[in-house]
């Protein structure tokens, strides 16, 4: 069992194919996803992977959450989650995971907080029919009717469908296709609607109901050397070239007792 990845939901668009069918699709953004804890059987009870996504401003940060990120050596993140895994699919502490994680024809389950609708009739959030327009129906049309029985039991029963808040509550979509990942970019485009408004972050796993397929990075695909390191790497190794270059005796030069 691998571990997931934190996404910003960034919008819908489109894809064509190359047979001219049109395949709504929602864009998903991964940018600096790294692994911020480990959780292990021998100390925890269980095997997971915390995750941290976004980057949060040290003021808005509480000074524990300042400790557990630098114990981790990362950037302070704004969005945390915890990834069940197996054992042998342990990551590194500061390893930055990318979008193509996940392989075009995968299934997987992307779940978030659906948005908020407020108050709710029983008709807009149980799909009710209503109550007729005419024949004696007065100013009640919209209603739920009757909700219970008479004097036995004498009481509602909970669970009752009924108005209420509907909305911003944790929705899982099961078995959404990746249609495309960019890894240079950062970009996962699902196929179908996620739960959730834009910009809003939600959690993307492997399908639990489908079999994963062959050729997915195993444990996971983590980004090598950061770009902003790429160059500071070259010139330590230039700077060490010289350096032997400069300490090396030259031709004929060698001490002769």
């Amino acid at each position: 069992m691998r571990t997931g990845l934190i996404a910003k939901k960034a919008g819908m668009s489109r894809v064509f194919t190359d047979d001219g069918r049109n395949i709504p699709v929602t864009v998903l953004h991964v940018d600096g996803c790294q692994v911020v804890a480990q959780r292990t059987r021998e100390k925890d009870g269980y095997t997971a992977l915390q995750l941290g996504a976004g980057v949060a401003k040290v003021k808005n940060v509480t000074k524990p959450q300042r400790g557990h990120f630098a114990k981790a050596e990362v950037e302070p993140k704004r969005k945390v989650a915890e990834f069940r895994v197996s054992d042998d699919a342990l990551v590194d502490v500061g390893a930055e995971l990318t979008a193509d994680h996940f392989i075009p024809g995968q299934y997987v389950d992307v779940a978030g907080i659906s948005i908020g609708k407020g108050f709710a009739g029983g008709m807009k959030r149980w799909n009710f029919a209503g109550l007729r327009a005419s024949h004696g129906v007065s100013i009640s049309h919209r209603s739920h009717g009757s909700t219970g029985q008479c004097q036995d039991p004498g009481k509602v029963f909970k669970g009752k469908k009924m108005a209420g808040h509907m909305g911003a509550s944790r929705i899982t979509a099961q078995n959404l296709e990746i249609i495309e990942t960019n890894a240079d970019d950062g970009l996962i485009l699902v196929k179908g609607s996620i739960p959730g408004p834009k910009d809003s972050w939600v959690m993307i796993a492997d399908a639990v109901k489908k079999a994963l397929p062959d050729g997915v990075p195993m444990p996971a695909a983590v980004k090598a050397v950061a770009k902003a390191d790429a160059p500071k790497a070259e010139a330590a190794a230039d700077g060490a070239e010289k350096n032997e270059a400069t300490d090396a005796p030259a031709d004929g030069m060698e001490n002769k007792e």
